[in-house]
């Protein structure tokens, strides 16, 4: 059953721009990752520094192998330092 998931990461102040490349750098190689039907990132259009990610994956342990991808683990060393808070929803399309 496809997994859907949904990000939003907010920046801490001042790191809006840092957030927003490393956060872009992240598109290129999950699209390229087995298992993700589609990736995409938004940016607020009211709120600076708040970003969403809306993601389709073929099967949860497919979403798993993602979050243990070598881009997604250098991403996640430095989330503390750039996000001042996040969420992650997962689910299934009802």
């Amino acid at each position: 059953m496809p997994l859907t998931v949904i990000a939003t990461l907010k920046a801490k102040q001042g790191k809006e721009e840092v957030l927003y490349t490393a956060l872009k750098s992240l598109l290129a190689p999950t699209r390229a990752e087995k298992g993700c039907v589609f990736y995409d990132m938004h940016k607020s259009a009211d709120e600076p520094g708040l970003f969403m990610f809306t993601e389709e994956w073929e099967t949860r342990p497919l979403w798993d192998d993602h979050m243990n991808a070598p881009h997604l683990k250098a991403f996640a060393a430095r989330q503390d330092e750039l996000c001042e808070s996040w969420t992650l929803f997962t689910g299934e399309r009802v």
